[in-house]
């Protein structure tokens, strides 16, 4: 990887709060605590009688990967600037206010004056101007960008990652986990029989016909390989297959890992022990570079630089979707209202996406495919707090305590009908085949008696009681699984559902609420079953690739559950492969 500094643009050093700390703090050790998005953080503050020393997290149990950068960054910045009033780290926003309260507290206890130290920091660096060069230049680090950077460098090339957010991962780092394949190594033990022409069966199918054939049989026959390149990565998939929301078949793969950490933890291990992956975080690409027709370069803003990365090979897209921009959504469908949440992170905005067909010609296909989950936190979203394990083993209730919908169906169809329901509202069920202890754990790593403890789920250990506790009619309730089981036992179910495991008859019972989110954008610029980004004649742009949800073609009008996570990885090893031999 070779870079050069060009010059330094100075425009001011001032930074406004770093000496403004009023200084009658007690000098001494100070503990403060405060919620942060799972549980407490507890942090360690040490002070003089002038300034602020240290600051320590001393506690947690937040999220792996996810909540690092919060943890890192804002007590560091606390000691540069002396100073409460630093920025919240981008999608660690929870964790961000945890950390700073728990501070606030301590900096109280220790006598600072709390109205001078949340003063904003204000900041003018020195900007560098940077140039940059490597064979490979990826925009994004989610799943598919950092798929996309070590299979270049697999191939040979050495490659630059360049990421808005202050973390990698993206939507792939908040993802449930699941990853379709064909697996007979797995399936047929469990008397699963399965094919990849079935998959694409299914993917064709539950898209309505309308993705790209080519590129669903690219996607479903190395769908089974992307597991076995992971694994040669060193990441580890459970012998558990089972049917993940909106797959219509048992092929969901289970990292050993919750969420997608599992994912990119494997792609940072990789690139921490290999050179020639270069990866710059806080970076926002803000134009493509074109020479006679090729994409040869990007033009990006660092914390501290203004960056001029130019590509000997090629430029790979892979910032995700927009499913985080409402402005776009209610653009590309109406019916998205604004108070609709996302499970999306909040760089989720789709700006490359026009960037490349305003600079490059990319031709852009079904935007106006966005799809939404029945599976939201009711209060953020999110997929967190989801208490359901695999489909075969769980119900969805209204209010009402009735059934609405066969829950094996599309996503699509599932989402429409929760939104016939009451203030579009439902009830998760399950029962101790999910949970068979206290301390059975979600996909997002949350055990059930956790989120029972903090009101987030439900528990009874009879159907009456349940029902009491969610303020559903226990009589109701107890006939809507009574009719559940009887459907079970004769594989016939008034909704039409195909699916079917164990009946709801073990106690514990256990709900969750769920609602309506916003989850994936199914369009994105077009492209070719080599990656190669089309013009709106369907030819290949020269020097432009792209991967994962920025493209569209692949899954049609509705996208099935457990099929991103190895699009992003089936596409994004493709376009590292491609990028790196386009010389």
């Amino acid at each position: 990887m070779k870079f050069k500094m060009i010059d330094k643009l100075i425009l001011s050093t001032l930074i406004i709060s770093k000496f403004a700390v009023a200084s009658n703090f007690k000098p001494g050790t100070y503990i403060g605590s405060a919620p942060g998005y799972k549980d407490n953080i507890q942090v360690e503050v040490k002070v003089n009688s002038k300034k602020i020393e240290s600051v320590k997290i001393v506690k947690h149990d937040e999220s792996p990967l996810i909540s690092d950068v919060a943890l890192q960054r804002i007590p560091a910045e606390v000691v540069e600037y002396q100073s409460l009033g630093v920025d919240e780290v981008a999608g660690a926003t929870a964790t961000s206010k945890g950390v700073i309260a728990a501070i606030t507290r301590a900096l109280r206890a220790a006598g600072g004056d709390l109205n001078t130290l949340r003063k904003k920091v204000v900041t003018n660096t020195v900007k560098e101007n940077r140039e940059y060069n490597a064979d490979v230049i990826v925009v994004g680090g989610g799943g598919a960008g950092l798929a996309a950077a070590v299979s270049a460098h697999q191939n040979g090339a050495t490659v630059l990652v360049l990421e808005k957010m202050p973390r990698v991962g993206g939507n792939t780092l908040i993802a449930g986990s699941a990853y379709n394949a064909v697996d007979p190594k797995r399936q047929k033990p469990l008397g699963i029989e399965d094919s990849v022409d079935l998959h694409y069966k299914h993917t064709f199918e539950g898209g309505d016909k309308l993705g790209k054939p080519v590129l669903i049989k690219t996607f479903v026959e190395n769908s089974y390989p992307g597991i076995e390149w992971l694994e040669s990565l060193g990441m580890g998939f459970k012998d558990e297959i089972f049917t993940v929301l909106g797959a219509l078949y048992p092929r969901s793969h289970k990292p050993e890992k919750p969420l997608g950490t599992g994912f990119i933890g494997t792609y940072e291990d990789y690139i921490s022990k290999n050179k020639g992956i270069t990866v710059l975080t806080d970076t926002k690409v803000e134009d493509l570079i074109l020479e006679n027709g090729r994409v040869v370069g990007v033009k990006a803003l660092g914390r501290k630089e203004n960056i001029v990365a130019k590509a000997k090979n090629g430029v790979v897209i892979a910032t995700g979707g927009f499913g985080a921009n409402v402005e776009l959504r209610q653009h590309y469908n109406s019916k998205l209202t604004k108070d609709i949440p996302t499970t999306n992170h909040p760089g989720a905005t789709g700006e490359v996406m026009f960037m490349a067909a305003e600079k490059a010609a990319a031709n852009l296909v079904g935007l106006q495919y966005i799809q939404l989950l029945p599976m939201g936190d009711p209060i953020n979203g999110s997929l967190s707090g989801n208490i359901e394990g695999s489909v075969e083993d769980r119900i969805f209730v209204n209010k009402s305590g009735k059934r609405f919908v066969a829950e094996d169906e599309r996503r699509d169809v599932m989402t429409n009908a929760l939104f016939e329901q009451e203030d579009a509202y439902m009830w998760t069920i399950v029962d101790a085949h999910t949970y068979p202890t206290e301390q059975g754990k979600n996909n997002f790593n949350e055990t059930i008696e956790d989120l029972v403890k903090k009101g987030r789920a439900f528990k009874g250990e009879t159907v009456e009681e349940l029902a009491t506790k969610i303020k559903v009619d226990p009589v109701v309730l107890k006939d809507t699984i009574d009719k559940f089981n009887v459907a079970v036992e004769n594989k016939t179910d008034e909704f039409g559902r195909k699916l079917f495991a164990n009946k709801l008859d073990k106690a514990p019972f256990y709900a969750g609420p769920r609602v309506p989110t916003v989850h994936h954008t199914m369009g994105g610029v077009e492209i070719n079953e080599k990656t190669q980004v089309l013009d709106k004649a369907g030819n290949p742009i020269p020097g432009l690739f792209a991967a994962g949800e920025v493209t569209g073609g692949l899954h049609g009008s509705n996208r099935l559950g457990g099929n991103a996570l190895a699009e992003i990885t089936v596409f994004g090893k493709i376009a590292g492969e491609e990028a790196a031999k386009n010389k």
